[in-house]
Parts: C-alpha cells; sequence; structure tokens
C-alpha cells in the first residue's frame, strides 16, 4: 500500500475512533460516570491531550514526508536495510503515530475548546467538498480513469479536499490542530510529488470515458453509503438526519 494511500485510509479511521471514543465519554460524562470527573476543563489536562494529538501528529506525518524533507536520505536506507525491513519500521512508526492522534483527538473532543462556530451552511459546502474527495479517492484506485491521468495524484488531493472540508464545518482547537495538520502536509507532499514528476518526466496513460464513469460513480456511492450509514452507525452522528 502507497503511503498516500494509508494515509487516506487512516483518517477514516482516525474520524471513526476519535468520534466514536468521544460520543462514549460524553455519554458516560451525562450519567456521571465520565473518568475524567473532577478534571474537568483543567488547563494541565487540556494541554496533555494536546501534547498526545500534536506528538502523534509529528511521528505519523513525519514518517509520511521523508520524501518530502529526505528523499535521498530514504533512498539510502531502502538500499541498506531492504525493503521488507523499511516497510516493517515505516509500519510500526506510523502504527504509533496513528494510536497517538486517535487517543489524543478522542481525549481533546471530550472537553472541546471552541474558537469559533462554524455556520450552518459550512455543512452543506462539507459535504459536498466530502463528495468530491471520495471521488478523487476512487480515482486513486480505478484504473486508467481522466481524473488520475490530469490530476496525477488524487489521492492527494482527497486528503486536502477532506481536511479542507472539516476546517470549513468545525471550529474546535482540535479540528483545526488535526485538520490544518493533515492539510498543510498533504500540500506539501502534492508539491513534491509533482516536482519529482517534472524531474523524472513522468507521463501518466490517457484515461476512458468508461473507466472515468465507474470512478465517479464508485465515489458517490462510497460516500453516500458512509454519509447516510456509516457515518451514523460508526460515529454515531448523522450529518443528514
Amino acid at each position: 500500500m502507497y503511503a498516500q494511500e494509508f494515509t487516506f485510509a487512516a483518517l477514516l479511521c482516525i474520524s471513526t475512533a476519535a468520534f466514536a471514543q468521544a460520543g462514549r465519554a460524553a455519554h458516560a460524562s451525562y450519567n456521571g460516570a465520565s473518568p475524567f470527573e473532577g478534571t474537568r476543563r483543567h488547563p494541565a489536562v487540556r494541554a496533555h491531550t494536546m501534547t498526545v494529538l500534536i506528538l502523534g501528529l509529528i511521528i505519523f506525518l513525519g514518517a509520511h514526508s521523508t520524501r518530502i524533507v529526505a528523499d535521498g536520505w530514504r533512498t539510502a536506507q531502502l538500499k541498506r536495510l531492504g525493503l521488507g525491513a523499511w516497510k516493517g519500521i515505516y509500519s510500526l512508526v506510523s502504527l504509533a503515530g496513528f494510536g497517538l492522534i486517535v487517543w489524543g483527538f478522542g481525549l481533546a473532543r471530550q472537553e472541546p475548546v471552541v474558537l469559533w462556530v462554524a455556520p450552518v451552511a459550512m455543512r452543506h459546502v462539507a459535504a459536498l467538498l466530502t463528495l468530491i474527495a471520495f471521488v478523487l479517492l476512487a480515482a486513486a484506485y480505478v484504473p486508467r480513469n481522466s481524473i488520475r491521468s490530469r490530476l496525477h495524484h488524487p489521492m492527494l488531493l482527497a486528503v486536502k479536499t477532506w481536511a479542507f472540508a472539516h476546517l470549513l464545518a468545525n471550529g474546535r482547537l482540535a479540528d483545526l490542530v488535526l485538520f490544518g495538520a493533515f492539510l498543510a502536509w498533504a500540500i506539501a507532499c502534492f508539491a513534491a510529488a509533482k516536482k519529482r514528476d517534472r524531474a523524472a518526466g513522468t507521463q501518466y496513460p490517457a484515461g476512458s470515458g468508461g473507466a472515468t464513469a465507474a470512478t465517479v460513480l464508485v465515489g458517490v456511492a462510497a460516500w453516500a453509503l458512509f454519509a447516510f450509514w456509516l457515518h451514523g452507525v460508526l460515529i454515531g452522528v448523522r450529518p443528514f438526519g
């Protein structure tokens, strides 16, 4: 699995796990069973949860940024360690960062720091952008589609669109840190990928109309499944409920 593919899959897992954890914690707190009872709104607790989240982002996105900041070092390590060992270390580091992100984001959502309240209209804009993100996600997998032929790196564009959509619809500090970090990473990674393409003279094969139509259908179907059903089942929030 490519790094970008793993990243977007991880984003969906982060959303699912963090929202589910926050929902369970909120339900427990309403029933007087919050594990954070007695420490609610304490600045030290908030600082701790944000530290966990930021540390996870540094580890996870750092592991996915070697081709941006240290491509030569990455190539040297691949030769020295071998592909199998490199992938093993890479996966362990990524999973450690991923776990910290889920943990820190889930904790931060239990004691949210609200920076601004997003207008209701932004939810509709976010839904549209998320639909586009799912189509871009599908374009990374469906062979010979015109979207990938023209955009070259649809997975990274999906991450950018997904993160931007969530920034528009959410005004909490944890959301700003999480989605802002992924947006910045995806922008930098996309620019680096385009630069590598130019340096290598990479040519992408032309797409077909049938494959492109299939890409759009798959993306829309996946978005509808998630938005109208899985989002509520896994996360506990129904965007269109």
